[in-house]
């Protein structure tokens, strides 16, 4: 259970907070995931912002989970990450193209992080809800993680709690709260 340093977590939301371009905001909270969950064991950041082959759709961070019985254990082998590092929540549109990338490789897993979550309504499924409701249908879960949750995390070990009880939201809920 690897601690999680608070004060680098904070070092790069201000980064991305006082960042003039997306490109340097979207870098920086790319660089405390990598951070975050390089620190779990049995994790491996395998590819940051590659295209696929027909330059279609970006994958912001792909992570090999060798699923060590003290890191993720829970989770499949490859999870792909979504970094949204914007001033408002992440609408339907871009849930669903990362639901859409999720479909087109054929996982049921995922994790967009945004520092004001989704639009919508969770107990009406309005909006970005709405479309993290219809990928759970088909077997698919998206699991939505503030920078503010991120950075009330301990350690590794709390952020395995975290996700479990995003999917146990989904499970019980049908979306995330």
């Amino acid at each position: 259970m690897p601690a999680i340093q608070t004060a680098t977590l904070q070092g790069y939301i201000a980064t991305g907070t006082g960042a003039g371009t997306t490109a340097v905001r979207g870098r920086a909270l790319e660089d405390m995931i990598c951070y975050l969950f390089g620190l779990v064991p049995g994790v491996s950041i395998t590819h940051r912002n590659d295209m696929n082959p027909f330059n279609t759709e970006e994958i912001d961070v792909a992570l090999w989970n060798e699923q060590d019985a003290t890191g993720l254990h829970f989770l499949p082998n490859v999870v792909l990450i979504e970094a949204k590092n914007w001033s408002n929540p992440v609408s339907s549109i871009e849930v669903n193209w990362f639901d859409s990338k999720l479909r087109n490789r054929g996982l049921d897993f995922g994790v967009l992080i945004s520092p004001r979550g989704i639009t919508g309504d969770a107990n009406d499924l309005t909006a970005a809800h709405h479309i993290v409701a219809t990928a759970l249908k088909e077997r698919r879960k998206l699991v939505v993680l503030t920078t503010a949750e991120l950075l009330a995390l301990a350690d590794t070990d709390a952020l395995g709690h975290l996700i479990k009880r995003k999917l146990c939201d989904l499970a019980v809920k049908g979306t995330i709260s």
